[in-house]
Parts: C-alpha cells; structure tokens; sequence
C-alpha cells in the first residue's frame, strides 16, 4: 500500500502543476504561488482514504489484474478529485464551524494574510475537479457520468449541511429538534454520498458500470457511511483519547449526536430534563453528568447491539449481490471500520 501511496501523491503534483499552468487563465507568480501554498495546505494532508479507495475498488473490480499505467493514473486523478472535493467542504466549514485546527495545523482561513480569501479558495478548489475531469477524462465514453456523479454528491453534501447548521448551528439549542429520522438525515447526506458511495461509483464508472443498475451497491454504502459516524459519536465519548487521538467534545459542541438521540428515546422525564440541562454546555461538571446519564441508560450496550445487528444486515446484504468482484468491494470497506478504535 505505501507504493500505491506513493504513485498516488506523485500523481497530486501531476495534477496540481497542470492546474497552476492552466492554459484558461494568466496567472502573475503572486497568484500561482498562492495557489500552491493553498493547496499543499489543504489537499494532501489528510489520511487519503477516501482517494486510495477509488485505485483500491478498481483494483479489485478487475479481479486481481495488474493495473496498467494508465489505469493507476486515472484512478488516482479520480481519487484526487475526490480529496479536492473534500478539502472544498473543509475550508468552507471551518469558516462556518470558527474552529481553530484541522488536521493537527491552524485552519487555513487562520493564518495570516488569509482570512476571509479562504472563501474563495474553497470556490477555486471546487472549480479545480471540472479542470481535472475535463484534461483527463473528456475522451472517455463515461465522462459525462463522472460531471453528473461529482455535481450530484456535491450538491448532497452541502445540502446534508444545511441541515446540520440549522439544526444543531444556529438559534436556541433546543434538543427537541433531535431524533433519529434527523441524525440519518443529516449523516447520509453530509458524510455518506461523498466518503463511501462516491469513490465506488467512480471505480464502477472506470469498469464500464452503468451506475443505475447498482443502487442496491450505493444502499450498501450509505448504510456503512451512516455506521461509520455512530461509531464515530460513540468514539467521542466512550473511546480511550490516547487511542482515539483527540479529546471528544459532541456534548459540549451539542452536536445531533447518535449517543443523544438515544438517550433522548430511552430515558424517562427526569433524565430528560437532565439532559436539556447540562447538554451543549461547555463545563467538565455538566459533561460529566451527561456521561453519567449515559452509563445509567447502558448506551454502551445499546451502541454494542446495533453495531452487531447493523454488521449482520451488511453482510447479509452484500452477500446478496451477484457479482463477487462487487462483493469484495464492499467487504473491503466493511472490514476497514468493523470494530475500530479510532
């Protein structure tokens, strides 16, 4: 995987210097060097999962073929634009969320001489993936699958954040608002599409699929998108921070939490009132009687019981679907988040 790694990010500095020389507009060497400070700040520094898998489903979508060349480029430049994607949400974001840090360093509208040109920086990024598709893909019989397939996660996604600003954002903290039906919701559509559907549906593409006859495959992948962030609010208050990484903070950011909602269907009208108390405030003595509730309500054991059925219903699931090269994907992306710690 560390060689895969390596080509992968040799094809980033493929496709960032064909974009800082992009024929369609006359950079000044102010302007190109901005850019290229923004995007070695922004792109490449997370974990590349979400690009890896794009070569790695390919990959297993040709049945253990060795990928040409060409194969490995294209799968990369996919992926690649799959991290533009993400690194546009994320600039964004963290003006809306005034965080501090992402990804270990300052959020990029934090630095000096940044501020607010951030915004546009996140326009540019998302302005970058059309730049990309067009160069490397515009020949291919596909092509116009991909635009549709990258507008339509797009505009998922920043909806899947509407929902979660107005909801859990902005006005009064009102805990009422919160139920299951609004934790999927806000879950599938700003995590799921773009972290697990997305970078299948660009391997399909790649491997001659005709997408419509895969919804069953993108159903998979939502249900594993919208498990893979229970577990990660289950993490953020049960999990060692020493392994986790990171200190958790949903109580005190009164996030839509799964471990909320939850607690919220379980608890009887003392402990609700507890809970509309001491939930979202930023004080160690009402975290901790939020923590305490949930002991009290065992949502260690109801986490425990969904994980177990919810990885019963996937497997199941994926077991269902007639190809076995479709099928190894999506246990690859299972077995990747099955029982994580961090």
């Amino acid at each position: 995987m560390s060689d895969l790694k390596s080509k992968f990010l040799g094809v980033y500095k493929i496709l960032k210097s064909e974009l800082l020389n992009d024929p369609d507009f006359e950079f000044t060497d102010d302007g190109r060097q901005w850019v290229e400070r923004m995007l070695d700040y922004n792109v490449p520094g997370g974990k590349l999962n979400r690009g890896l898998s794009v070569i790695h489903s390919y990959s297993l979508l040709k049945e253990g073929k060795e990928l040409t060349s060409e194969e490995i480029f294209q799968t990369s430049s996919l992926g690649w634009c799959i991290e533009w994607l993400q690194a546009y949400f994320l600039v964004l974001d963290d003006i809306m969320d005034g965080s501090y840090t992402r990804r270990g360093q300052k959020c990029w509208f934090r630095l000096p001489k940044v501020g607010m040109v951030a915004a546009n920086d996140g326009i540019l990024l998302r302005n970058h993936i059309p730049r990309i598709l067009k160069k490397h893909f515009r020949g291919k019989p596909y092509y116009v699958d991909l635009l549709e397939l990258f507008n339509e996660v797009e505009f998922q996604t920043a909806s899947g954040q509407m929902i979660d600003l107005i909801t859990t954002h902005f006005g009064e903290k009102d805990l009422s608002k919160y139920s299951l039906p609004i934790h999927r919701r806000i879950v599938q559509y700003k995590t799921a599409y773009y972290s697990f559907y997305l970078p299948v549906a660009c391997a399909l593409l790649m491997a001659g699929e005709n997408l419509d006859k895969h919804v069953n495959v993108k159903n998979i992948l939502l249900e594993m998108g919208i498990y893979f962030q229970v577990q990660d609010d289950y993490l953020d208050c049960f999990a060692d921070p020493e392994v986790l990484g990171k200190i958790g903070t949903d109580i005190q950011d009164f996030k839509c939490s799964w471990l909320v909602v939850k607690a919220l269907e379980h608890c009887n009208d003392e402990q609700k009132k507890l809970l509309h108390e001491n939930y979202g405030k930023d004080d160690p003595a009402c975290v901790a009687k939020v923590k305490a509730l949930y002991n009290d309500l065992k949502l260690e054991d109801v986490y425990l019981e969904y994980e177990k059925s919810t990885y019963e219903k996937l497997i199941n699931s994926i077991e269902a679907q007639p190809s076995k090269a479709v099928q190894a994907v999506l246990k690859s992306f299972l077995a990747k988040i099955y029982k994580r710690q961090k």
